[in-house]
């Protein structure tokens, strides 16, 4: 795959910006590790190479284990997530696919027995913000870097 341009290069501004919203979403009192759950599940979805290669890293750098990344993409299935990792997850999804699933009320629900109105807010940010990411990446073709598997 070839990259269609640099975003940070050609618009440093408006990078600068989508990096502030990033560091905010980072301190805003969330737990890392539910936070690079959603930056994970939100990117399997969109299907964006660089983001999954990211923020699989880092959930790996927080202590994240392999397994829970492994079975992510069938986290309802696994009993290895929290009910709050579970609401999280269905939010993520359901914003993600928004326009399949229109945010529906049961998992809404879900989310408010878990969280707090203002975590609610904090989480749909942190979700809007990996989309936006993914999107940028994907859409400029950003790509991921490369470890040769003689180096591996």
């Amino acid at each position: 795959m070839t990259p269609r341009l640099d975003a940070f290069a050609a618009s440093p501004q408006s990078a600068q910006a989508m990096l502030a919203l990033s560091k905010h979403v980072e301190s805003c009192g969330l737990e890392r590790s539910l936070l690079e759950l959603v930056k994970t599940r939100a990117s399997q979805i969109n299907g964006c190479a660089f983001c999954l290669h990211m923020h699989t890293r880092d959930a790996r750098a927080h202590g994240e284990t392999e397994e829970r990344l492994f079975l992510l993409d069938a986290w309802r299935e696994s009993p290895l997530y929290s009910a709050r990792e579970r609401a999280a997850l269905a939010w993520t999804e359901a914003l993600t696919l928004v326009a399949e699933t229109h945010a529906p009320d049961d998992v809404y629900e879900a989310l408010k027995a878990e969280f707090t109105e203002e975590e609610i807010v904090k989480l749909t940010l942190a979700i809007c913000t990996i989309n936006s990411w993914n999107r940028i990446q994907i859409g400029f073709r950003a790509v991921h870097p490369v470890k040769s598997r003689a180096a591996a």
